[in-house]
């Protein structure tokens, strides 16, 4: 594709734009059913949004004009195009659609399902093709066993064949449990709803699911919630007990599901090959990986907070729970909101010795390898941190589990807590200190450059960034304020990069 500026009567200038082999047309006569233009009409005027902000992927702004065209036609609102998102493109982009004051956002395809507070949400997955009947014969084949306990998830982007292959599959298996993806139309936010989960009036079951909510009414049953995904299990039974089968590719999501439910086996299918297959993701050594960086933090004296997301709930209450724990483990704790991370912006800060990453549970499970300090999660910072917290193998992705009052909450110990107050490191060999005393770390000042721990460690040297930046040879530019004589300001060059107006032409 070729595209022409001009600049003031200035030579034209011809650039090529590569398009994505991977980016396909949706077939115009398929627009409306894939993106669901008739019920998105509905969510605007209903709620009477003014301003609605349309967020796509990079993989679907090719269909984002024919979409928005059709929406234009059967509502008379004002839309924007949000393509490039702050950080991952699963999250609600809430930053910036206010940024346009708008008054809420249809989000486009595959999405994480984290809740979010200050804006109305209405997700469109969109329908990615797959053979509904070749995915049945795949789960057949991999479950011969009819009274085997399995429960499908799916990738949001294959919500629309659950029910249909429910029916194919619920009369052969007597015990298959089909997820339910709910979402959440956040038509007026509870900022102060700590689960994360809609309540019933909020619930959009706008697939063809339906059928399956029956389910959560049946006795003897217990429902589980995560990651924007209902389901129910026998209450005299315990998730192990089940397998699990997904639809989709390979990816961040089925990575996170296995992390989590790693007690459980795997197995999917991938309706872009169309083959299942047993998943053989060696959980214990990505484990005993994650560990190695639990290691890594409790040895490290400066930590950096890097905040991958604007938009996820609680977050902030998240930012403060680690600066305060951070804080009791003896160890200081700086902020960095970035955007998108690369291994360049974090090489500038070497004082830093790990960095912690809040951002959804899909975008927590960085790969830091070529990063120049490790990158680690939340959960992972705490059981570094909180001496009560043990590590016994369970992962938790979603950092709003960890905060007071959550599932997964684990009291800091205060003075009283019977445990070793020093270990020795499995990396380095050294003594280290686990945590300080209450009374310690309340009193601490933040000039402090000698802080009396305990008996085993004696006096410890407090480190900061400060006091690592005076000793670098070269400490950045040179102020000297009040030195430099004042200029007055000059007119700069005009024109255009290739050719500037003074430069003539060659």
């Amino acid at each position: 594709m070729t595209t022409t500026f001009s600049d003031d009567g200035s030579k034209a200038i011809q650039q090529s734009i590569d398009v994505l082999e991977r980016a396909s047309r949706t077939n115009p006569r398929e627009i409306d059913v894939v993106y669901e233009i008739e019920r998105t009409c509905s969510f605007i005027t209903d709620h009477g949004f003014r301003k609605v902000a349309l967020q796509f992927p990079d993989e679907l702004l090719i269909d984002a004009a024919a979409i928005i065209s059709k929406l234009e036609k059967n509502t008379n609102v004002k839309l924007f195009i949000l393509g490039d998102t702050s950080y991952g493109s699963c999250c609600v982009d809430e930053v910036a659609a206010e940024h346009l004051e708008a008054d809420s956002i249809v989000h486009y395809g595959r999405a994480c399902l984290s809740p979010s507070t200050r804006l109305p949400v209405m997700y469109v997955f969109g329908q990615k093709p797959v053979d509904v009947h070749q995915c049945a014969a795949s789960f057949r084949a991999l479950y011969p066993d009819k009274c085997t306990h399995v429960i499908i998830l799916c990738d949001v982007i294959y919500l629309y064949v659950l029910e249909k292959l429910r029916q194919l599959l619920h009369p052969e298996y007597e015990n298959l449990v089909v997820s339910v993806i709910c979402c959440d139309k956040n038509v007026t936010p509870d900022p102060c709803r700590t689960d994360g989960f809609p309540g019933e009036s909020d619930v959009d079951h706008h697939s063809a699911l339906g059928s399956c909510s029956h389910a959560y009414n049946q006795p003897n049953h217990q429902v589980i919630h995560k990651f924007g995904r209902h389901f129910t299990i026998n209450a005299n039974s315990d998730l192990k007990d089940y397998s699990m089968f997904y639809i989709g590719q390979e990816g961040l999501t089925l990575t996170n599901f296995m992390m989590t439910w790693n007690q459980c086996s795997f197995c999917s299918f991938n309706p872009v090959k169309g083959v299942g297959r047993q998943e053989t993701l060696n959980v214990n050594r990505a484990l005993m990986k994650r560990y190695y960086m639990i290691e890594r933090a409790k040895d490290a004296q400066v930590v950096g907070i890097l905040v991958g997301t604007l938009g996820v709930a609680d977050y902030l209450s998240t930012i403060d729970h680690l600066k305060r724990i951070i804080k009791q483990a003896g160890k200081k704790s700086y902020t960095f909101v970035m955007g998108k991370l690369n291994a360049a912006k974090l090489a500038n800060f070497l004082e830093v010795d790990i960095y912690v990453l809040v951002a959804c549970p899909e975008n927590s499970l960085l790969d830091s390898s070529e990063f120049y300090r490790p990158v680690i999660t939340p959960y992972e910072m705490e059981v570094a941190c909180n001496q009560a917290r043990e590590w016994t193998g369970e992962y938790i992705t979603d950092f709003r589990d960890l905060l007071p009052g959550a599932c997964c909450h684990v009291e800091f110990p205060d003075e009283t807590f019977n445990g070793e107050e020093t270990d020795v490191s499995l990396i380095t060999g050294g003594l280290r200190a686990t945590h300080l005393l209450k009374s310690e770390w309340q009193n601490k000042a933040s000039g402090t450059s000698l802080i009396h721990r305990n008996d085993a460690l004696a006096v410890t040297q407090s480190h900061s960034a400060a006091s690592f930046l005076a000793t670098r040879s070269w400490q950045g530019l040179e102020q000297n304020l009040g030195e430099t004589p004042v200029s007055k300001a000059v007119e700069g060059r005009k024109g255009i990069a290739i050719a500037y107006e003074e430069e003539g032409t060659s």
